[in-house]
């Protein structure tokens, strides 16, 4: 009997899925009739199984409230009986509390599926952010749920190297490199996608952005919703439009984070030039900011000097690496992440100014590879597995120039006003020049009137990693959405955030669907403060003086 009854509830959600496959989907391309059947034959059988969920794999360190399950999906779409994969989720359940009065209940509205981007990274601790003020009124209305994309930790996890041989040693960052230097990162490039090949066999080609759209259907299936709340950060802007396109009719609401540019032919090659581009604008304003507080930091008065004092600082770690473990490249990466995020700035900034003055322990803190033992080994094996999640998806999802002398071509003549962070960007990227698994054909991200619900996109004005551009065009294709910008802000990844305005659209949007009538700005948050070392002293007697 209960065999005959999931097999019944399968089949009807099966020919429902059938009946609201796209019309275009039949015409074959990226969204093939095929992939489409076989979606609904896995959120079919998902939405009979659910999720069993149950204690987190590392329990010890999460909430009680927190509770874990696997979803199962295909590894190729085109065949829904063939090999499966299961995804790891998480979820906090809403807490139906209203925080501004206990003793007021709030409707539940459902499951919000968040997705924090990479390629490469992993949502499962998303559901924890309930816990945190800014979080605890869609929380209350909302389980918050997270997962492991495919590839992503326990989720069919996907390697290219050894993790044991991940993180390098003091490494170089020539700017602009030698001729031999390019040599030997092209080889290095070519070595690594072979090794990915090598390592996945032929599951390498089914890790790209459409199959994760896939993915999320399949989830939206298991969780029992009838349409899918999501939001995704940054990458996870870019496979939730692709959702969005292939299933307009399942999405409820949609909140799209420091969009990235949806354009087939941005997608990604051009888009790594945009960011590089757009990385330089964001290192200035670093570098102005800590000229602004030079009587903190004492590494010049403009962002000239302060330039001026970076390259000393590089200079002389390429003759000593700190502590032996921090290079020229380790701090280029340490610096990159002020890109990002402003709260790393008067870290950063703390660090290279100590360092130029003696003590490099700031430095080698923020900027070192994770030390040896249990620790460095999983940091080890999560770093190299979000590194071949990410090249794949990227490599797997259009197609890259082959020519080597296209890329140096292009970045040398980028490089020449957009210095920082132009050639790391060549090099993360540069083994999809030499990937051995077949590419797709990017999917035309567009939903005309009508089609798709009214969605939000929010946007930093000076977001680096996001260039605001990609906003603007995400905007443009998804029909009825509403933008909302953060002027002057670089931040990546902008809601709940410490910017009231932008929460306050953020809230008004999940919790009542309600949107600007048109495009909204706000002001930009506060920047941060300087600390100087005599300040991170103070606060830490302070924390050792509390009872």
């Amino acid at each position: 009997m209960r065999a005959a009854a999931l097999y019944s509830a399968a089949g009807s959600l099966l020919l429902t899925a059938v009946a609201a496959v796209p019309a275009g989907g039949a015409t074959g391309g990226p969204v093939g009739a095929d992939e489409l059947r076989g979606t609904a034959v896995a959120a079919a059988r998902a939405a009979a199984r659910g999720v069993d969920f149950g204690a987190c794999p590392d329990a010890q360190d999460m909430p009680g409230r927190m509770r874990c399950g696997t979803v199962t999906v295909p590894l190729d779409y085109t065949h829904p009986d063939g090999k499966q994969i299961r995804l790891t989720v998480s979820r906090v359940r809403a807490t139906r509390k209203d925080p501004h009065d206990s003793k007021r209940q709030v409707p539940r509205q459902g499951a919000l599926v968040y997705n924090p981007g990479g390629p490469g990274a992993s949502g499962m601790y998303f559901p924890l952010v309930g816990f945190l003020p800014e979080w605890k009124r869609i929380a209350a209305a909302y389980d918050l749920v997270g997962y492991a994309p495919r590839g992503v930790g326990r989720s069919a996890p996907l390697s290219c190297e050894d993790p044991r041989t991940y993180f390098k040693g003091p490494a170089p960052a020539p700017t602009p490199p030698s001729e031999s230097y390019k040599r030997k990162r092209v080889a290095e490039a070519r070595a690594y996608a072979k090794g990915c090949a090598r390592r996945a066999g032929g599951a390498l080609r089914h890790y790209h952005s459409l199959n994760n759209a896939r993915d999320l259907e399949v989830l939206r299936a298991a969780l029992g919703e009838r349409r899918l709340t999501f939001m995704g950060a940054s990458y996870g802007t870019y496979f939730g439009a692709l959702y969005a396109t292939m299933f307009p009719g399942h999405v409820r609401r949609m909140v799209f984070d420091a969009a990235v540019n949806p354009d087939p032919e941005q997608v990604w090659y051009r888009n790594n030039l945009a960011q590089s581009a757009a990385f330089e604008d964001r290192w200035a304003d670093f570098r102005e900011w800590v000229a602004r507080h030079d009587d903190v930091y004492g590494l010049g008065g403009t962002a000239r000097e302060v330039q001026a004092a970076y390259e000393r600082a590089s200079a002389r770690l390429a003759a000593e690496p700190a502590g032996g473990k921090v290079g020229p490249g380790q701090l280029q990466g340490a610096f990159l992440q002020a890109g990002y995020y402003d709260d790393y700035w008067p870290h950063r900034a703390h660090a290279l100014s100590a360092y130029l003055k003696g003590d490099p322990e700031p430095l080698i803190e923020q900027a070192a590879p994770p030390a040896e033992g249990a620790e460095g080994s999983q940091a080890a094996t999560e770093a190299e597995n979000s590194s071949a999640v990410y090249t794949a998806v990227e490599c797997n999802d259009a197609p890259w120039p082959t020519d080597w002398r296209v890329w140096d071509r292009d970045n040398t003549r980028l490089a020449r006003t957009a210095p920082f962070e132009t050639w790391d960007n060549v090099w993360t990227n540069l083994p999809c020049a030499f990937w051995p698994a077949p590419r797709q054909q990017p999917l035309d991200v567009r939903t005309g009137p009508g089609e798709l619900p009214p969605t939000l996109i929010l946007a930093a004005e000076r977001d680096a990693a996001a260039p605001y551009q990609g906003a603007l065009e995400m905007h443009r294709r998804l029909s009825g959405s509403v933008l909302v910008t953060e002027r002057d802000a670089g931040t990546h990844g902008i809601a709940g955030g410490p910017n009231r305005c932008v929460n306050g659209h953020l809230e008004a949007y999940l919790l009542e669907g309600r949107l600007p009538v048109r495009r909204a700005a706000c002001a930009p948050h506060p920047e941060p403060k300087p600390a100087s070392p005599d300040d991170r002293a103070k606060r830490a007697g302070a924390l050792r003086a509390t009872p």
